[in-house]
């Protein structure tokens, strides 16, 4: 006598679209390129200087909405439009180039994070239905 395990645990899969999948994947990479790009000069400087933190900081915040987007966390689509409209705010700073590349991210960001296969995705299974 053989014990399989019950084919239908009341869990339901939630699809992960492929856009979502591939911009949580950009956001990793984003995020960890750029930390070790801007860690080699803080460590050859032996420390942290003016805005090194922050810096780092966001670089992490990047790698955190990405990896949770892939888990399907909704706080975490918003933390991702939060971190690209930062950077369109901090490009104020900058130039007009830089300000039209981070609106145009952040335009693309929003659209695929908050379509309606993105918005099912990133639904908690108690709000499915309303």
């Amino acid at each position: 006598m053989s014990i399989s395990p019950p084919t239908d645990t009341g869990l339901k899969t939630k699809k992960r679209p492929v856009s979502v999948t591939l911009l949580a994947w950009l956001y990793i990479a984003v995020g960890s390129i750029g930390f070790a790009y801007h860690l080699e000069p803080i460590v050859a400087r032996h420390g942290f200087h003016n805005d090194d933190l922050l810096i780092q900081l966001t670089e992490i915040v990047a790698v955190v909405a990405g990896v949770f987007i892939l888990q399907g966390e909704n706080w975490a689509r918003w933390l991702a439009v939060t971190w690209i409209a930062f950077h369109v705010f901090i490009s104020f700073f900058d130039s007009v180039q830089k300000i039209t590349i981070h609106v145009l991210f952040f335009m693309l960001v929003a659209y695929f994070l908050f379509q309606p296969k993105a918005r099912r995705y990133f639904q908690h299974p108690d709000e499915i239905g309303t």
